[in-house]
């Protein structure tokens, strides 16, 4: 693989871990809430699976 698809791959991985992270817990209609994700636990489980260090 190219240098420069490798680079796209790894921005857009990041991009999205970096997304994933900033969420936070949300209430919308008919006070339905969705929680944010466990930091804690994605991170072991990141490492688990050698995606981070």
């Amino acid at each position: 693989m190219s240098a420069l698809f490798l680079a796209t791959i790894e921005a857009t991985e990041e991009a999205i871990i970096n997304s994933l992270f900033a969420a936070k817990d949300m209430t919308g209609k008919d006070e339905r809430t969705v929680k944010a994700l466990p930091k804690k636990e994605v991170i072991e489980i990141m490492k688990r699976f050698n995606r981070i260090k």
